[in-house]
């Protein structure tokens, strides 16, 4: 994917071990890190989005989605 294509947001169901999901929230809590009151504000299903996006961009969905082979079960 070139970097003028044009991007869209799309709204899916993506299935995920529960595990992954508690490292995705720790880590983004460690990052955010607490307010003064010593809650944290951190948007976690965002977070899922840009760990899922960042990693389809990183290991070229494009290319994978050309290919028909990979669209057997």
């Amino acid at each position: 994917m070139s970097e003028s294509e044009e991007i869209i947001s799309i709204n899916v169901t993506v299935d995920i071990s529960v595990s992954t999901l508690k490292t995705i929230v720790e880590n983004a809590k460690k990052i955010a890190g607490p307010d003064e009151k010593g809650f944290y504000r951190v948007d976690t299903a965002e977070k899922v989005n840009e760990m899922v996006s960042g990693f389809l961009k990183k290991y070229d969905f494009a290319a994978y989605v050309n290919d028909i082979n990979n669209y057997n079960p």
